[in-house]
């Protein structure tokens, strides 16, 4: 690998470092138990991590990432103020060959089209306009981002429309673009968590949209079969975006964006992409801790079941709205309960942490017959992080967030590793 040239990455909105850990692994001969292989040359030589409002308290993500990683290895400011502070040439950002992030789903409307001074400017703090900016000013060769499924069909009132205004900004700086709905279940991981992941790359390669599909970068980390023509939806991306907020798809019931989707030149093929593996398959069972390594406060009192067990079966029953007096019928389903050792986990959300009893916490019956949460590192071990990698004097409660923000681990090294042969044949 050392003969391999270095791409260099930042990493924006990095939380614990997920994106950091599938690309360049990790090595530290103080944790060998944590050893993770590289997926390529990369080196992260930048890295911001930031969490509202801003109070110590808040910054638990950025304390991980620097006992890891090192204390010089994030910023942890504002983004917005970060970039300001480089464009007033107060601070130094170096250049980079690629830049990675996870970002919240927001109302991601444009106020001004591009002709007017000042181009576009979204909504304050949404963070997708300083990824647009830090690309403006960057000009990476490579963007790999990870975001929630529903941001291909967002917002009700106008489907497709924040997906589109993306690809429109990705479309005006000159990047080609690939984009997948991954399930990691559906690729052998231990997690079942439905993610979008788009890949954008400055490409002197002339790409066939309907053929790029399942012979493009994302479709060789997580092959799919071949779509029938038929079944392929093409799209127009507006040169503007602008044009996107005000225009796109206004009236569609549905978003034209597909799981799976490439554009390049405003040119979009998008379709349903059919999962093709048959490699090893993990489960919720593969990541279990020891039951001596529980601590007691992880099990569930024979008391407290009743409670727990009302939260997950399914519901119909007449409620009122405290704030109106009105009275209506609310109907749920059932969840597993407990949750199957044989099989991949449902999706780990921000809270699991915490003794109360929750809908949409995991529980599993030991052998012994009790009832229990799963501790932080088997949270940790279900996003494809090494066991304890949140032990860093978090609480439970701050562990369980972090890995409800995170991704698994395996999905942008699976990328990465595709990338970077790309790259050296460049």
């Amino acid at each position: 690998m050392s003969s391999r040239k270095i791409i260099r990455v930042a990493e924006l909105f990095a939380g614990v470092g997920g994106f950091r850990l599938g690309l360049e692994g990790y090595h530290n001969p103080e944790k060998p138990q944590m050893e993770l292989p590289a997926a390529g040359p990369y080196k992260t030589i930048w890295a911001n991590q930031w969490e509202p409002p801003g109070t110590e308290s808040k910054q638990f993500a950025a304390r991980c990432y620097r006992a890891r990683f090192g204390e010089d290895s994030v910023v942890n400011e504002d983004i917005h103020i970060v970039l300001d502070q480089y464009e007033r040439g107060e601070i130094d950002i170096p250049d980079v060959d690629m830049v990675v992030g996870g970002f919240p789903c927001q109302d991601y409307s444009v106020a001004k089209p591009l002709s007017q001074a000042g181009g576009i400017e979204g909504k304050k703090g949404v963070l997708w306009w300083d990824i647009y900016r830090f690309l403006q000013l960057k000009r990476p060769r490579y963007v790999l981002l990870e975001n929630v499924d529903r941001l291909l069909k967002s917002p009700a009132s106008q489907r497709g429309r924040d997906f589109a205004i993306i690809l429109s900004c990705f479309d005006d700086l000159g990047y080609s673009v690939e984009w997948r709905v991954v399930n990691s279940a559906e690729y052998g991981f231990s997690q079942r968590r439905k993610r979008t992941y788009i890949l954008a790359r400055f490409t002197g390669e002339e790409w066939n949209l309907d053929a790029q599909l399942s012979k493009g970068l994302m479709a060789q980390a997580f092959p799919i079969f071949e779509p029938e023509t038929s079944s392929i939806g093409h799209v127009d991306i507006p040169s503007d975006p602008y044009l996107a907020t005000r225009d796109f798809n206004k009236g569609g019931k549905l978003s034209p964006f597909l799981d799976a989707g490439v554009m390049q030149d405003g040119k979009v093929a998008t379709c349903k992409a059919a999962e093709r593996y048959s490699g090893p398959r993990r489960t919720l069972g593969d990541v279990l801790v020891p039951e001596y390594q529980v601590p007691e406060e992880f099990y569930i009192e024979p008391e407290k079941l009743p409670q727990w067990e009302y939260l997950k079966g399914a519901k119909r029953e007449k409620r009122v709205n405290k704030k109106t007096g009105f009275e209506y019928l609310y109907s749920e389903g059932s969840m597993a309960f407990p949750d199957a050792l044989d099989r991949p986990s449902r999706t780990i959300l921000t809270g699991e942490g915490g003794r109360g009893a929750s809908r949409f916490k995991h529980v599993i019956k030991t052998k012994e017959g009790r009832y229990r949460r799963l501790v932080p590192d088997e949270l940790d071990q279900l996003q494809g992080f090494p066991r304890g990698w949140t032990d860093t004097g978090m609480t439970d409660g701050h562990r369980a967030f972090c890995m409800g923000n995170a991704l698994v681990v395996g999905v942008p090294h699976a990328i990465g590793k595709v990338l970077a042969e790309h790259a050296e044949r460049d």
